[in-house]
C-alpha cells in the first residue's frame, strides 16, 4: 500500500518522478553518466531545464516579460534577495505568520519597512481584511499561505505598487494572475520537489532600479543572463 505523506515540510512526489530520478542517477539521458556528473551546460541537461521552465510557464500561464528561475538557498534566501534587488527607500509587508515575520525582519537591513497589515495581535490566526496599501512604497510583500498557523490568502491582492509574494506552500494549488505580481518565489520542498531549489518568477522590467550595487549571485539579472546564454548555446547546437 502506497504511503501518503502529510507532513508540513517535504512534499509527495509522483512515482514516475522518483523512478526517472533514480534512473538518471545511474545513466542520465543515455550519456552513461550520472546526472550528478554532467555539466549544467551540457545539451542533455539544458533540455531538462528548458522543459521545466516551459511547464511552469504553461501551468501558470506566465505572460511575456517574466523570467522563470530555479535558484539555490530556499525561500529564506529570498527574504534578503528580494529587498536587495527591489527595495530603494521603503517597502511594505503583511505580517501574517512566522515566515512573513522572518521576511520582514531580513528586509529591515536594506531600508525603511512598514507593516501594512498584521495579525500578530491574535497569534496570526486570521488574515487582515480591508487593508489600505500605501502608494509610496517600492513594493508590498505578502505570504500567501502560513502553514504553521493555517491561514491563507486565497485571492490575488490588488496593489497600487509592485507586489511580491512568498507562495512556498500553495503555488500551483489555484489559478494565479501572474500579471498582478512583480515577483513570486516558492521553496520547492513544500509541494513541488525535494528541498534544495527555489522557484522564482520575476517581471524583468521590475529589476535594476534599487540604485545599489548587488553581489553577483544574489542579483536576479545574473541568473536571467545565464538562462539567455544557455538558450543561445542550445540554439547554436541545434542550428549551427
Amino acid at each position: 500500500m502506497k504511503k501518503h505523506n502529510f507532513y508540513a515540510g517535504p512534499s509527495i512526489l509522483p512515482e514516475f518522478t522518483i523512478q526517472k530520478t533514480a534512473e538518471a542517477v545511474i545513466n542520465f539521458a543515455g550519456t552513461s553518466l550520472s546526472v550528478m556528473e554532467i555539466s549544467h551546460r551540457s545539451k542533455e541537461f539544458i533540455v531538462v531545464m528548458d522543459q521545466a521552465i516551459s511547464l511552469v510557464k504553461e501551468l501558470l500561464e506566465v505572460p511575456e516579460g517574466y523570467e522563470v528561475l530555479f535558484l539555490q538557498g530556499g525561500a529564506s534566501t529570498q527574504f534578503y534577495m528580494v529587498p536587495f534587488n527591489l527595495l530603494k527607500t521603503k517597502a511594505g509587508y503583511y505580517d501574517t505568520g512566522v515566515w512573513a515575520s522572518k521576511a520582514l525582519k531580513e528586509a529591515k537591513f536594506f531600508g525603511e519597512l512598514i507593516t501594512v497589515a498584521s495579525s500578530k495581535d491574535k497569534n496570526y490566526n486570521y488574515i487582515p481584511k480591508n487593508v489600505s496599501i500605501p502608494s509610496d512604497i517600492d513594493y508590498l510583500h505578502i505570504t500567501t499561505n502560513n502553514t504553521i498557523f493555517g491561514t491563507q490568502i486565497y485571492k490575488d491582492v490588488d496593489a497600487p505598487v509592485k507586489l511580491v509574494a512568498d507562495m512556498s506552500s500553495d503555488i500551483f494549488s489555484r489559478p494565479i494572475d501572474i500579471s498582478k505580481y512583480d515577483l513570486i518565489y516558492a521553496g520547492a520542498q513544500k509541494n513541488l520537489a525535494p528541498a534544495g531549489v527555489t522557484l522564482v518568477i520575476v517581471r524583468k522590467d521590475a529589476l535594476g532600479k534599487s540604485g545599489r550595487p548587488i553581489p553577483t549571485m544574489i542579483n536576479y539579472m545574473t541568473h536571467i543572463r545565464l538562462h539567455v546564454l544557455l538558450f543561445l548555446r542550445r540554439f547554436r547546437h541545434y542550428y549551427g
